[in-house]
């Protein structure tokens, strides 16, 4: 429990400097999803032991199984993690104060106003503060806009009576996570580390560093927090710049994937990004209005962001005109006609449906009157959406006789397990938002672009 007035850290910087170098000190993740799975892995492999945090129960049950929930952290890792016995997962916050170190990987949505909704933040710092120990170092991973760390979490980390930078350590390290990369694995992307203070700084630094390829330590907490979101923004703002291109170029007839192919011969000057139905995700759709929300605090306004944010929100209708446009063609109007979505995860192969425009895509033809239906490998069955009101489905096999009863297919999300040969052999029509039809396109007159 923690101490009613400051005093002396039991386990001071240096103690837990030292147990972090020799790996003896415990690491608490707190929210096992797709940022907290691959950081305990991360730890696990550089020789830490773990234990992971979650309200959700069914979570608990299946790790402690040895079952994982998530594609890219399969079962054999998890049971490894077990054997090893270098893994324990909990619903138990009581049992808080048993690591060295706490990391927050807790969800930061966004408000029906689009405004930042911290409460998994502040009830997890509520949950910490309660069983918050002397020389315990706290990371928050979670993106948010600046200020948060500071402002948010360390007032109530503090409400026990002890102080940070003091009597336990405060820093902030944003996630970098890309699911469906092979390239990169978390400990395989340098970690951008701001400190509260340079204790809690170096100690952050020390802790992340043996464990990733590397860190960047920066001066204080707010700059790591806004290199999270500037990281964000730069996506979000240049996918709406090719969104937007995307529109011209079809009125005009031009291939906007063939453009971007071109432009990208250029060795330098030019970093190519790509079209699709919207945004997805838990991080592009949603952080870039974290700093839209601070600068209309302080009496700013984000004009790149806000006309980014309305384009992207956009495509999802638009690419619903289109197969409209394309069906009517073909003298069929969308209601009553077969529609087969490909695709609900938010990218490819991947199996996080997190924010997807598949959903919106879906909503807005049944509300047309579409006989829809779905088909994603990694996503069996349709899950539960927090802003979207479903009915319950099966992904469907792509078998010759489904396809060619389909009045259209549309390629939401280019998973590698299409197979887009069949695809656009059997189906009467396929509108593709993703140029995956581009190696079996000569010749077909039934592929449509959106």
């Amino acid at each position: 429990m923690p101490s009613s007035t400051s005093q002396p850290a039991v386990n001071s910087a240096d103690q837990l400097r030292e147990r972090i170098s020799a790996k003896t000190a415990s690491i608490g993740i707190i929210g096992l999803g797709y940022v907290g799975l691959p950081l305990i892995d991360a730890f696990i492999k550089a020789g830490f032991s773990c234990v992971g945090f979650d309200v959700d129960p069914a979570k608990i049950d299946a790790l402690t199984a040895g079952k994982s929930y998530i594609k890219h952290i399969d079962d054999a890792t998890i049971a490894g993690w077990l054997k090893a016995e270098k893994f324990d997962a909990t619903v138990d916050m009581g049992r808080l104060s048993e690591p060295d170190v706490l990391l927050i990987c807790v969800p930061t949505p966004l408000t029906d106003a689009r405004d930042p909704d911290l409460k998994y933040v502040v009830g997890t710092c509520q949950a910490i503060a309660s069983e918050l120990r002397n020389g315990q170092l706290v990371v928050l991973e979670s993106t948010t806009y600046p200020t948060t760390t500071r402002d948010v979490m360390v007032p109530i980390l503090e409400s026990g009576g002890m102080k940070a930078g003091s009597d336990f350590f405060v820093a902030y390290s944003p996630e970098r996570e890309d699911p469906g990369n092979p390239n990169f694995s978390a400990a395989q992307i340098p970690k951008v580390v701001g400190g509260l203070d340079p204790n809690s700084r170096d100690l952050a630094v020390a802790l992340y560093g043996a464990a990733v390829a590397g860190t960047v330590a920066v001066s204080n907490c707010e700059v790591a927090e806004a290199a999270k979101v500037l990281e964000n923004i730069y996506r979000a703002v240049n996918i709406a710049l090719v969104n937007e291109l995307k529109v011209l170029f079809d009125a005009i007839g031009i291939d906007v994937w063939e453009v971007i192919n071109a432009a990208k011969t250029k060795p330098f000057g030019f970093q190519a990004f790509y079209p699709g139905p919207g945004l997805g995700g838990h991080c592009i759709p949603i952080d870039p209005f974290y700093l839209s929300w601070l600068a209309r605090k302080h009496g700013q306004t984000t004009r790149f962001i806000e006309l980014a944010g309305e384009v992207n929100t956009a495509m999802p209708r638009y690419v619903i005109n289109r197969v409209a446009e394309f069906l009517n063609e073909a003298g069929k109007p969308i209601k009553g006609s077969k529609i087969c979505l490909l695709g609900v995860a938010y990218k490819k192969d991947v199996d996080d449906p997190r924010e997807s425009p598949s959903f919106v895509l879906m909503e807005q033809l049944l509300e047309r009157g579409a006989d829809l239906s779905y088909s994603d490998p990694h996503v069996p069955s349709l899950p539960k959406m927090r802003h979207h009101d479903l009915p319950a489905m099966e992904s469907q096999a792509l078998t010759p006789e489904f396809l060619s009863q389909q009045d259209c297919v549309l390629i939401a999300t280019d998973h590698t397990a299409f197979d887009y040969q069949q695809i656009v052999e059997h189906a009467p029509l396929v509108v593709d938002t993703r140029n995956a039809t581009l190696a079996v396109a000569e010749g077909r007159s039934n592929i449509r672009k959106a």
